[in-house]
C-alpha cells in the first residue's frame, strides 16, 4: 500500500514537470558539410495518401531529406521549422521530405492533427528502415540536405531550426549552383 502510494506522488510529480512551464535548450541550426559527396541513395516509399514517392522524383530541385519519429522529442520540436522552412523558401526549386521510421499511418496521421499547422510538405513511411540504413542514420533525427544532382552535400544529427537564415542562405546557395 505504501509502495502504491510513493508510485503514484512521484508519477504525478513526473507528470507535473513534464508539463511545467520550463525552458528548453534552443535548436541547433548548423549543418555540417560533408567531407565525400556522394549521391543519395534513391528509395520509393508511400506518402500520407498511400501514394508512391521517389526520391529520384525531385531532380533539379534541393530536398531537406529528413529521418524523424513521433516518439522523438527533438523531431517533434523541429517539425514546425521545417514547415516554415518549406514556405520561405521557392517550392519550384526547394522540397522537404519527412521520413518517418516505422510508425504506421494512423499514428503519424493522428500527430500530423496534433500540429499547428497541416505540414505542406511530404510525408512518408519508412516501415522496414531499409531507406534509413541505406542513408546510415543512427540516431534521430538525422537529416541531409541534397543538392540539385542528389548529392548529399550536408547532414546534421539532432534537432534543428531549420527556417534559420543560415539555413535558408546554404540551402539558396545550392539552388543557385
Amino acid at each position: 500500500m505504501y509502495l502504491n502510494r510513493v508510485l503514484a506522488i512521484s508519477l504525478m510529480l513526473l507528470a507535473g514537470a513534464a508539463n511545467a512551464d520550463w525552458q528548453q535548450p534552443q535548436l541547433s541550426h548548423n549543418l555540417m558539410a560533408v567531407k565525400k559527396i556522394v549521391a543519395g541513395p534513391d528509395f520509393e516509399l508511400l506518402n500520407l495518401d498511400e501514394e508512391k514517392v521517389k526520391l529520384s522524383d525531385f531532380r533539379g530541385k534541393v530536398v531537406l531529406l529528413n529521418f524523424w519519429a513521433t516518439w522523438c522529442p527533438p523531431c517533434v520540436r523541429e517539425m514546425p521549422s521545417m514547415e516554415r522552412l518549406q514556405q520561405k523558401v521557392n517550392s519550384e526549386k526547394f522540397k522537404v521530405l519527412a521520413v518517418n521510421q516505422m510508425e504506421d499511418f494512423d499514428q503519424v496521421f493522428a500527430f500530423t492533427g496534433q500540429l499547428p499547422v497541416d505540414p505542406t510538405f511530404e510525408i512518408l513511411f519508412d516501415t522496414t528502415s531499409r531507406v534509413s540504413q541505406s542513408y546510415v542514420v543512427r540516431g534521430l533525427p538525422t537529416t541531409y540536405l541534397l543538392d540539385k544532382k542528389g548529392n548529399i552535400r550536408y547532414r546534421a544529427v539532432g534537432g534543428r531550426e531549420f527556417d534559420h537564415p543560415e539555413v535558408i542562405k546554404t540551402i539558396n546557395r545550392l539552388i543557385a549552383e
